[in-house]
């Protein structure tokens, strides 16, 4: 056989072997990941992504056997960790740790008039971690005892109740407003610059409600200085069995505080089912449940498809809300 044949057969094989490569993603799966994999998380460290990627980190690190870094990406209410993320190389080592305000933020951007910073078609769902209900707190000096008390005095006195939040369009501000419009009343918003000052100013008697999650408001609450009204859980949260849902007393009013990790949409199928998988094992990991526990915060698991069906029926409403908030600043 002469030269120029022999190229020619070697080039054939070369390209078979190549295409047998590529049709089998099996070869894929066990190359990945082959190095380091960066979290994500929207906001500074101690924040409730920062805390979920640390607690799912090392987790992921002994199951992956490759390093989990997180990375901490604040600005923009998490807008422009959502943005490095959606724009990073779809390969699997770049996730992102977010939570449930990605749903509206692009909405936001669009109700200013503004260019969104990212589209929630550049994501894809990896697995759900946690989803707290917020839940519904006064002081205890108020005289409301329950939530129909509180809708009669809004009722009654349209605007003057004032309610604190995190900021505009912060989870606390959607939830509350959530509420108003099912119970059919108005109240005045106040916003501050975090949970925590927003929580502060209620103990403080500088707003008279706000919606919380149950792990700030539980010292709170055991303490005496906070009453509980209502849940917009599902069902009645387990730290407070006795404390009534939204749903229960009539108003349809259902709002999560939750945590999920999402990797780029071009991410490959066989990548994917990786990282869920290692995920979904993480989450069983008594590391990761211990951290948690300390959060008081609920671990609840759903898969890549699971997790898309539900944050798409979440996305629907939240942006229905923004919507009924409207421009404000």
């Amino acid at each position: 056989m002469n030269l120029m044949r022999r190229l020619q057969w070697f080039g054939l094989l070369v390209f078979c072997g190549a295409g047998v490569f590529w049709a089998n993603p099996g070869w894929a799966q066990q190359s990945f990941p082959n190095r380091p994999i960066q979290i994500v998380a929207l906001a500074s460290p101690g924040g409730t992504a920062d805390l979920h990627a640390r607690a799912l980190a090392p987790a992921l690190e002994q199951i992956l056997k490759q390093p989990a870094v997180v990375v901490n990406k604040a600005g923009a209410g998490g807008a422009l960790g959502c943005q490095f993320v959606a724009t990073s190389k779809p390969d699997g080592y770049t996730l992102l740790l977010g939570l449930s305000s990605i749903s509206w933020f692009p909405e936001v951007d669009i109700l200013f008039g503004r260019t969104p910073t990212y589209k929630l078609e550049q994501f894809t769902p990896i697995g759900l971690l946690s989803a707290d209900p917020t839940i519904l707190v006064v002081k205890t000096d108020t005289p409301w005892k329950t939530v129909a008390d509180l809708v009669a005095d809004a009722k009654a006195r349209p605007e003057e109740i004032r309610y604190g939040s995190a900021g505009f369009y912060s989870t606390l501000h959607l939830a509350m407003e959530m509420f108003s419009k099912a119970a059919g009343i108005k109240m005045r918003h106040i916003p501050y610059s975090g949970g925590g000052p927003a929580t502060v100013a209620l103990l403080g008697g500088h707003v008279d409600a706000l919606a919380i999650p149950p792990s700030v408001a539980f010292p709170q609450v055991k303490g005496g200085a906070l009453r509980i009204l209502a849940g917009w859980g599902g069902k009645r949260i387990a730290v407070f069995p006795e404390t009534p849902t939204l749903k229960e007393l009539g108003y349809d009013a259902e709002f999560y505080l939750w945590a999920g990790l999402f990797a780029p949409k071009a991410t490959p199928p066989a990548v994917l089912k990786i990282l869920a998988e290692a995920t979904r094992k993480a989450m069983d990991d008594p590391g990761f449940k211990t951290a948690m526990e300390k959060l008081r915060t609920p671990i609840v698991h759903m898969g890549p498809a699971e997790f898309q069906n539900y944050w798409d029926k979440e996305t629907a409403r939240l942006v229905a809300i923004v919507q009924h908030i409207g421009k404000v600043q």
